[in-house]
């Protein structure tokens, strides 16, 4: 009967790469806590129309805020409600799209070291 050495494999020195492996998860998980924590306090502001319509949104895709400038919005024109709803479809789209932008190059940052701690393949997920 054989003996095994080490803990990975039968790998003299195992322990040591796992406890080294174990470490860099705990540092990743605590970059990507501080990560998404930044992203909520990230501001992005969006207008369209001009100006007409700004919306402020969080890098974690939180609406905080959305103003209308009514010097822009032509009450007059009997479309004026139309154009309006869709100034705000617009605004909000492209402050969630802006979000999801800062929040991916964001979280590349933290994440774009795991690749090579994952097996076969798995890199891809957070690249």
């Amino acid at each position: 009967m054989s003996k095994r050495r080490g803990g990975m494999g039968g790998r003299p020195g195992g322990l040591p790469n796992q406890a080294a492996m174990m470490q860099q998860i705990q540092k990743l998980q605590q970059d990507m806590e501080a990560a998404q924590a930044a992203l909520e306090e990230e501001m992005l502001e969006v207008s369209v129309g001009g100006g007409a319509v700004t919306v402020v949104i969080s890098a974690s895709e939180k609406i905080h805020s959305i103003t209308i400038n009514k010097d822009l919005i032509d009450a007059e024109d009997p479309e004026w409600l139309t154009d309006l709803q869709d100034l705000l479809v617009a605004a909000t789209n492209q402050a969630i799209e802006k979000s999801k932008e800062v929040a991916a190059e964001r979280m590349q940052g933290v994440t774009g070291g795991l690749s090579g701690m994952l097996p076969g393949g798995l890199g891809g997920l957070f690249g």
